[in-house]
């Protein structure tokens, strides 16, 4: 057993820490107020190769390995946290299942562009009144000859406006339920498709989470990604897929609000010394690096699960939960040692916390993880 990194893999990582200190870092506060990523930003990301490390270069890809992807998912994080879960959902909700899923055609198509960053993707399943609950889905696929019709509306897709390719979950058969369901590859100019509201939200404000109405939204049927049918089961492997995604995504948000309050604590003068010489900031800090380290271990874990071709799906769950739950506990005690500067936007620790308590949230509630877990645990 070892717990080290491959030369190739270190170099990923380094690699993406200087672009995440030399581009986001001093840009993420601006786009976290305009709530927009910059398009220099993804385009930049498309060049590094970060919008389809896994993919084999045959189809536009860096082919490096999933610890590469999810290492570079935490470091483009702790840069900024919008910017991580672009990278993330991109990669894990739509490149991924393409790549698994698709027939050659659809990989030629699709695959090369997004995996090369000239297109970004997003994952449509969430709806107004099916959230965790997918398969209450209401957005159905009507095959007509050669195409498929679509009607329905989607809800809080994450890189809504920014996609042009769409990976849309529909009912081709309600009365099977989730064997009922299908998942179908949408272009952004399809007759049909169009995009609504924009949300405002509390973080991850720079990426958009959009609205997207599909009014006889006509799309060809050799869109279809994988048997009609099978899509419930394509949307599961995303989500284990796209949880390694997440759990690096807050373990970089962490990382970022931990790094923040070391320099602070050296720094800032209370008493006549730096507040870093105080032992409850001491044990703060301990608290603090112990839980970043174990909750990187639970990705990484996972990420070489997957990488593997191992089950993953339980170890995914609980580094989702565990790393999400840390990064609400680290940004939370690093705007306390800010103390009352840590809750202006002078510091970047407020915002972290704002962007932490997303990753609690999307791809499955704490509480879904949970009983994922107990289940897995109790069954047979």
């Amino acid at each position: 057993m070892r717990f080290e990194f491959t030369e190739e893999q270190k170099m990923v990582r380094d690699m993406v820490r200087r672009f995440a200190d030399d581009v986001l870092k001093p840009k993420a506060a601006e786009m976290d107020k305009e709530c927009k990523i910059y398009p220099e930003i993804i385009k930049q990301l498309g060049e590094l190769g970060l919008l389809g490390v896994y993919i084999p270069e045959e189809y536009g890809g860096a082919g490096m390995d999933v610890i590469c992807y999810a290492t570079a998912v935490e470091e483009i994080s702790r840069g900024c946290a919008s910017t991580g879960i672009l990278v993330s959902a991109h990669t894990s909700l739509v490149v991924d299942p393409i790549y698994h899923y698709g027939t050659e055609e659809q990989k030629r198509k699709y695959l090369v562009p997004l995996a090369k960053g000239e297109k970004v993707a997003a994952h449509a399943m969430t709806e107004p009144g099916a959230g965790t609950d997918v398969v209450s889905i209401s957005t159905t696929a009507k095959r007509e000859g050669d195409y498929y019709i679509l009607n329905g509306t989607k809800h809080f897709i994450t890189n809504g406006a920014e996609a042009g390719i769409y990976l849309i979950f529909a009912m081709t058969d309600k009365e099977k339920r989730h064997k009922g369901m299908s998942a179908f590859i949408v272009e952004r100019d399809t007759p049909g498709f169009s995009i609504g509201k924009l949300e405002h939200k509390l973080g991850i404000r720079a990426t958009s989470t959009a609205e997207l109405i599909l009014e006889n939204c006509k799309v060809p049927a050799d869109n279809l990604l994988g048997e009609e049918g099978r899509g419930f089961y394509i949307a599961m492997d995303c989500y284990d897929g796209g949880r390694i995604g997440v759990a690096a995504q807050a373990v970089g948000i962490a990382q970022a609000a931990y790094e923040e309050a070391v320099e602070f604590a050296k720094t800032r003068i209370q008493f006549g010394q730096p507040i870093a010489k105080f032992q409850a900031i001491q044990f703060k800090l301990a608290d603090m690096a112990t839980m970043i380290e174990a909750a990187r271990l639970l990705y990484l874990k996972a990420a070489w699960l997957k990488q593997e071709g191992k089950p993953y799906y339980q170890l995914s769950a609980m580094a989702k939960l565990f790393a999400s739950e840390v990064a609400m506990d680290v940004t939370r005690e690093a705007i306390q040692i800010h103390g009352g500067y840590g809750y202006t936007e002078d510091y970047s620790v407020e915002r972290h916390y704002r962007d932490a308590k997303i990753t609690e949230i999307y791809e499955g509630t704490s509480e879904a993880q949970r009983l994922t877990i107990a289940r897995n645990l109790l069954k047979g």
